[in-house]
C-alpha cells in the first residue's frame, strides 16, 4: 500500500513545484513535510516529475444511461484518468434520461455504480417546468444546475425561456448552489433553415458572437434580481462578451465564467472545411479572439477552464458541417494541450493547474477536499513530466469514439501516473496501464 509520495517538484499553494513529501493515510493527505525523501518504505519517489493535484474537470458529456454508444462512466473515466483528472462533474444531458428530477438522479447513479475510474460528481438541470425538482436535486447531491438560453441539440433537454429563469432563479436564490448557463440567445432566429456546408466559415457565421453577448446580457440583468443566486457562463468563446463580464464582477455580481481547452488551443483560420471534428457550439472563432480569451484568463475575468468534452457516434459527425454533431472530444488530453499552448506563452504549470483543478473545485463545490495538496484533502493527485513530448495519434484516444481534432498534433507535457484517493487508476509505464478494478467514488 501506497504510504506517501516524495518528488523533487511537488506543485504545493499555486508555487513554484519545490521538494516536498506527502503522506497518505485513508486515502487522504495527511501530512505535507518539505524536503526530497527518497528510499523511505512505501514510498513513490516520482524523481524530478512533478506532483501535481489532480486535475476537476467541472464540464464533461459522459451520455449515460442512454447513451453509451456515444460515451460511458467506464471509457470516459477511464481516459479523463489518463489525463491526470482525479474527478469530473457530468452534465446533465446526454443521458437518457437527463438528470432533471431526483429518479432521473438515481437512475444515473446507478448507471454510474462501480464504473468509474475517478471520482464524480453531478450537474443537474433545468428545463421548462421542472422548478419544483430543483430543490430536492440539491438535497439529494446535485452540485448545480445547467440551463440552455438555445437550443440544445436534443430534445429531451429543451431550452429556457427568461420566464423559465426567473422561476428557477426565485426558487434556488436562498438555496447554496450555482447556475450554469449555455449562454447563447438567438433574439431574432431565422426562419430559412441553415442549408448543407462543408464550410466550416458557414457554420461560424451562423453561430455570431452577438449570440453569446446578448445572453449574458439578459443572465447578468436577471442575476440584479437575485444576487445571491451565483451564475456560472459555460465555455465562453466569444470575447466581445468580455466587457460585460468585466463589468458585471466590477459591480459585485456573482459571476464566474469557464473556458474550454479548444477555444485556447484552436483558431478558426485553421480549421478545414468538411471537418467535423472541429465543430462545438458555440464555435471555436478566430485568432484575434482567441489572444483576448488568454488575456482574460491571466487577468482574472475568466476564472477556469474545462474539456467539455462531448463526444458523439461517427455516424453524428459529418462533412455537412450544419448537420453534423456539434461537441469535441478531449478526455486525456487537456492538460498537455494546455501546457503545450501555455509555455509558448510563459503561462507557468501553477496558474494551469490552478485554471483546471482548484479553480474548477471551487466551482463545483469540491474545495473542501479537492483541487490542492493540503493536509485533510483526498491524496488525488498526478505524476507529469513536463519535457516529454508525444504526437496523439487516434489508436492513443482513450474515449470510445476515436475522433478528435487534435489528431496528429504535437503535444508537450504528458501524465506518468494518476492517483484518486492514494490509490493508483493509471500508470502510462505498465503493459496494462489502467487498474484492474474502478476506484471512483460517487459525490
Amino acid at each position: 500500500m501506497l504510504l506517501a509520495v516524495t518528488s523533487e517538484r511537488v506543485l504545493l499553494d499555486s508555487s513554484t513545484p519545490r521538494p516536498a513529501t506527502l503522506t497518505i493515510r485513508d486515502g487522504k493527505i495527511s501530512a505535507v513535510v518539505e524536503g526530497y525523501n527518497p528510499g523511505a518504505e512505501n514510498t513513490l519517489d516520482a524523481g524530478d516529475d512533478i506532483v501535481i493535484p489532480g486535475l476537476v474537470d467541472a464540464h464533461v458529456h459522459l451520455n449515460e444511461p442512454g447513451r453509451t454508444d456515444w460515451e460511458g462512466f467506464f471509457t470516459g473515466t477511464r481516459a479523463a484518468a489518463a489525463g491526470g483528472v482525479t474527478c469530473v462533474v457530468d452534465m446533465p444531458l446526454n443521458s437518457l434520461p437527463p438528470t432533471c428530477t431526483v429518479p432521473d438522479l438515481e437512475l444515473k447513479r446507478t448507471a454510474a455504480s462501480g464504473q468509474c475510474f475517478t471520482d464524480v460528481a453531478f450537474w443537474g438541470g433545468v428545463i421548462p417546468h421542472n422548478q419544483p425538482h430543483l430543490k430536492p436535486l440539491v438535497d439529494a447531491g446535485v452540485k448545480g444546475f445547467k440551463c440552455f438560453l438555445i437550443d440544445s441539440g436534443v430534445e429531451e433537454f429543451p431550452c429556457v425561456s427568461e420566464a423559465d429563469v426567473q422561476a428557477a432563479m426565485e426558487a434556488l436564490q436562498d438555496v447554496p448552489t450555482v447556475l450554469l448557463f449555455h449562454a447563447e440567445l438567438d433574439v431574432a432566429p431565422s426562419s430559412t433553415p441553415a442549408s448543407p456546408s462543408t464550410s466550416y466559415n458557414t457554420f461560424l457565421d451562423s453561430r455570431p458572437e452577438q449570440l453569446e453577448v446578448d445572453a449574458i446580457s439578459l443572465i447578468t440583468k436577471l442575476q440584479r434580481q437575485y444576487p445571491s443566486l451565483r451564475c456560472h457562463i459555460v465555455h465562453l468563446s466569444a470575447a466581445s462578451a468580455l466587457p460585460l463580464i468585466r463589468a458585471a464582477k466590477s459591480a459585485g455580481l456573482n459571476l464566474t465564467v469557464e473556458t474550454c481547452f479548444h477555444y485556447l488551443c484552436l483558431a478558426a483560420n485553421t480549421i478545414p472545411d468538411g471537418h467535423p471534428e472541429f465543430k462545438c457550439c458555440p464555435p471555436i472563432r478566430d485568432e484575434a479572439n482567441r489572444q483576448l480569451l488568454w488575456d482574460a484568463l491571466l487577468q482574472g475575468q475568466i476564472d477556469c477552464v474545462v474539456s467539455d468534452h462531448s463526444p458523439c457516434v461517427a455516424e453524428l459527425k459529418k462533412p455537412d458541417l450544419m448537420g453534423s454533431w456539434g461537441g469535441i472530444s478531449t478526455l486525456a488530453l487537456g492538460l498537455s494541450l494546455l501546457w503545450t499552448e501555455g509555455a509558448r506563452r510563459g503561462v507557468s504549470l501553477a496558474q494551469i493547474v490552478d485554471w483546471t483543478s482548484k479553480k474548477t473545485a471551487e466551482h463545483a463545490g469540491l474545495h473542501e477536499r479537492k483541487g490542492q495538496l493540503k493536509v485533510g484533502f483526498d491524496a488525488d493527485f498526478a505524476i507529469f513530466d513536463p519535457d516529454a513530448e508525444f504526437v496523439v495519434t487516434k489508436e492513443s484516444l482513450q474515449f470510445k469514439n476515436k475522433i478528435s481534432p487534435y489528431v496528429g498534433m504535437t503535444l508537450r507535457g504528458r501524465v506518468k501516473q494518476t492517483f484518486v484517493r492514494g490509490s493508483l487508476v493509471y500508470d502510462a509505464t505498465a503493459s496494462e496501464p489502467f487498474a484492474n478494478a474502478p476506484a471512483g467514488n460517487l459525490l
